[in-house]
């Protein structure tokens, strides 16, 4: 990647593009070995060996994004400051330190309030007041960046990694050859999958026609309630109600099997034919299937998402989503291909 060189400035404009490479370097279609004469290009060793390269290429990426963010911002400071005429330290007093408010005394106390310690509110106040201000100046600067990114014109092109994800015929919602496909490993115990199920739910909404949401099973150890969950919902499908049951199961959190059939009933499946499934295991082989998968992509927590086959793990909320929709879509002008931000997921498989 060359940020440097492909920085340019025409009038106000600047593009900044960081151009995406596999494997550390090597570009999809590259030779990275040889075998009785097979060449083997590194797009081929990403496929065979998604366990092992992923969550790495994935640690990179993220250091990597950083980074550009950083150099981004940076550099974005110092073409105002030389526009304005002034230094950085003038630009960012002159925009953002102006629209730093000082903390009301009754804002402290409620601050004070929700924080846990022993200490008094008077010993705690300058801490809180430091505190306060370094938010609110992270908040200004942000907003300050955000309009000469709009101002400047950057567009970003470091993708996240990706791999190919076997659908087969796991449930989807949504049109087959919709234009964004979003594939989710969750498990109904994480209580990240149920707060990020609200947000795919409204992202469907909003894309009826061009977001196919394909779920995926991965229950994690940790969680002994869910891999009879998914049975459940898988049951359910077998019944046509595949997504009012998963929706049910991350709606009400309620997993013990006397909830599972509680809530079959709910649906007005037929209970009889549901238990029997239930009871019987007769969908254990696609959950583990799917966990397989997991494995074999070196998933390590849930939620992950491949969108595109685009890579995203964490709790990802709907802002981000969306971006990344219309990204794929190419409906953000300013934004194109720019990868969605994300943050690491705590519910992590220890392996």
């Amino acid at each position: 990647m060359s940020t440097k060189n492909s920085l340019i400035a025409l009038g106000l404009g600047i593009a900044l593009c960081a151009f995406p490479v596999s494997g550390f370097g090597q570009k999809d279609s590259s030779v990275v070995a040889e075998i009785a004469g097979r060449k083997v290009t590194a797009n081929e060793l990403q496929e065979k060996q998604a366990g092992k390269l992923l969550q790495a290429q994935y640690k990179y990426y993220l250091a990597e994004r950083d980074a550009l963010e950083q150099y981004i911002g940076d550099q974005l400071l110092e073409l105002q400051a030389k526009k304005e005429g002034v230094t950085v330290d003038e630009l960012l007093k002159r925009h953002v330190s102006v629209n730093v408010k000082e903390p009301t005394e009754d804002q402290l106390r409620f601050y004070y309030e929700g924080v846990q310690t022993d200490e008094s509110y008077e010993s705690a106040r300058a801490n809180i007041i430091d505190t306060v201000h370094q938010l609110r100046t992270k908040k200004a600067r942000d907003a300050y960046l955000a309009d000469l990114r709009a101002e400047y014109g950057v567009v970003v092109e470091l993708s996240q990694p990706s791999a190919h994800v076997e659908v087969a015929d796991d449930p989807r919602i949504g049109p087959e050859n919709a234009p964004v496909q979003i594939i989710e490993f969750a498990d109904y115990e994480c209580p990240y999958c149920q707060k990020v199920n609200e947000d795919l739910a409204r992202v469907r909404e909003q894309f009826p026609n061009q977001v196919s949401l394909v779920y995926k099973d991965f229950p994690l150890p940790m969680h002994p309630l869910a891999p009879k969950a998914a049975q459940a919902a898988r049951c359910a499908g077998a019944q046509g109600k595949f997504w009012e049951y998963h929706d049910s199961l991350f709606q009400t959190k309620k997993l013990q099997t006397s909830e599972l059939k509680k809530q079959a009933a709910a649906l007005k499946l037929d209970t009889a034919r549901f238990d029997q499934c239930l009871d019987g295991g007769e969908q254990i082989a696609p959950v583990k299937k799917d966990a397989q998968e997991a494995q074999r992509l070196g998933l390590q927590g849930t939620p992950s998402f491949f969108i595109n086959g685009h890579f995203m793990t964490g709790s990802i909320g709907f802002m981000k989503l969306r971006e990344t929709v219309l990204q794929e879509l190419g409906a953000a002008p300013t934004a194109k291909k720019q990868s969605a931000a994300l943050t690491p997921s705590t519910d992590e498989v220890k392996k």
